[in-house]
């Protein structure tokens, strides 16, 4: 892996370890909410902030922004002598001062927000802008995602979508976690499909009913990569009529799975996206849908568990799928049966072991004498920690959260969750890594690794990441066998 090292001073590598206190730079400038907007606009000019905090006997009540005084007030020729919290962002969204830098940016690129409160317990600590925390705005995912939400039409959207590649690239190359970079990468995705989802939305009007659009797949999970296929699907609200609604849905999920496909995320081989008749559906077929999977899971239903069982809402009514979710998860939790069929389907995947404990590359075809990174090293551990959290009833999505409660819960023990947890985070950052470097030589990404592109040590760890997935495999199949579930 000849990728060059991080620098000290790469700002996605410092926001990683640095905590939120550490970036503030002043205290913060506070105006009570009855004050008038033209008094905040010159405390603003004065103070040469780009934001105050309107509090009032110590609570928090909003914020307001240069952006707020340009547009919702002079553009809108409000009058000035009206209090501030008129054009203020009421109940904002904020941040502990003991967070990583990381977890800003990040809130900042999935809302599209450039300010954020920093609260040190119930107190007002300060402020958090973008330019605070990076000052590389071009590879920065708080102004990627603003760059995707200022694009008029589709063109614009399959250019901003090309730099997601070198955004993974530049993660890589400063030694970002595998975890942070999935967060990161999946922002964008999400940025693309609400932006695609506004645009399908002017063009076709208005919804008729309620609906959330619903990432699933490694997008659900927030562990995307530059080479990731679309997996999602639409739960409409149950007054949904498919004779007057039908056609409006049918022209916003084709539009919005064919703008993605255009941005680099192509259509699902198994059609599991929400053009297909079948994944646009009311929230009561979905309830149909998943209570069949729990309660007779076959093939068909244990391969569409994969899927549809790491599920996040990403634009629309997010009720529609939290409340289905918490339905589906009491069924799960503690369902013997189908909990049984998922460990038989998890077992039928194996790391690339061989008899005395060597790795097996794959030993014919295009891809001989390479490792499946994510068929053979990655899905075995997103499986066991999706069996943990349904059995459990916990709702996290993302692999190393469900891995953390699963310890918590009981699921498996402390100090096995921390071994696959790091084996996954290994596994995961060794793909990263192996996708930028083909990227960086022009090639397509892929999950093919090399084994003699790894010095010796990084094959040993290699061969440790495998034997620890292997060894909770045979734990939880010795559980099952036992009776567990």
């Amino acid at each position: 892996m000849d990728l060059p090292p991080p620098t000290a001073s790469d700002p996605h590598l410092n926001l990683m370890t640095t905590p939120v206190r550490a970036l503030l730079k002043r205290a913060p400038v506070v105006l009570p909410p009855t004050v008038s907007i033209r008094a905040a606009a010159e405390l603003m000019r004065d103070q040469r902030v780009s934001s105050v905090l309107l509090v009032e006997q110590g609570h928090l009540f909003g914020l307001v922004t240069d952006r707020d005084l340009r547009n919702r007030a002079v553009a809108a020729g409000l009058d000035t002598a009206l209090p501030v919290l008129e054009i203020a962002t009421v109940a904002p969204l904020c941040i502990p001062i003991d967070a990583p830098g990381f977890e800003a940016l990040l809130l900042m690129a999935r809302h599209n927000i450039h300010h954020v409160p920093v609260m040190d317990g119930a107190q007002i600590a300060g402020m958090l802008t973008a330019s605070d925390l990076t000052e590389q705005h071009s590879t920065s995912a708080v102004y990627m995602v603003g760059d995707i939400y200022k694009q008029p039409a589709l063109d614009g959207l399959v250019v901003a979508a090309a730099k997601v590649k070198g955004l993974q690239r530049h993660l890589a190359n400063a030694g970002a976690s595998a975890y942070s970079t999935g967060h990161i990468v999946t922002a964008m995705a999400d940025a693309l499909t609400g932006r695609l989802l506004q645009l399908a939305e002017r063009e076709l009007g208005p919804a008729p009913v309620d609906y959330v659009w619903v990432a699933a797949g490694s997008q659900g999970r927030n562990e995307q990569t530059a080479k990731s296929d679309q997996d999602n699907c639409l739960v409409l609200d149950d007054a949904y009529d498919p004779v007057a609604h039908g056609a409006y849905f049918q022209a916003l999920a084709r539009q919005v799975c064919d703008g993605l496909a255009a941005c680099g995320y192509v259509h699902c081989p198994g059609e599991m996206m929400a053009m297909t008749d079948r994944w646009r559906q009311p929230r009561r077929v979905w309830a149909d849908y998943f209570h069949g999977w729990v309660d007779r899971p076959e093939p068909t239903a244990l391969m569409l568990t994969c899927v549809f069982f790491d599920v996040r809402a990403v634009f629309g009514r997010a009720e529609l799928l939290d409340t289905l979710r918490a339905e589906v998860l009491q069924r799960t939790r503690g369902n013997r049966l189908f909990l049984a069929h998922l460990v038989n389907n998890a077992l039928s995947r194996q790391p690339p072991l061989g008899l005395f404990g060597g790795i097996r590359p794959i030993a014919s075809g295009e891809h001989k004498g390479r490792v499946d990174l994510k068929m053979n090293g990655i899905v075995p551990i997103i499986d066991l920690a999706r069996i943990c959290a349904l059995a459990a009833g916990h709702d996290a999505v993302n692999t190393q959260d469900r891995l953390m409660h699963a310890a918590e819960s009981g699921e498996i023990n402390a100090q096995d969750a921390h071994d696959l947890r790091d084996a996954l985070e290994f596994l995961a950052s060794l793909r990263i890594r192996h996708q930028a470097q083909r990227l960086a030589a022009g090639h397509a990404a892929d999950n093919h690794l090399v084994l003699e592109d790894l010095s010796n040590f990084e094959r040993q760890q290699l061969k440790d990441a495998f034997s620890v997935v292997k060894t909770l495999q045979d734990v939880l199949g010795q559980r099952y066998q036992a009776g567990r579930f």
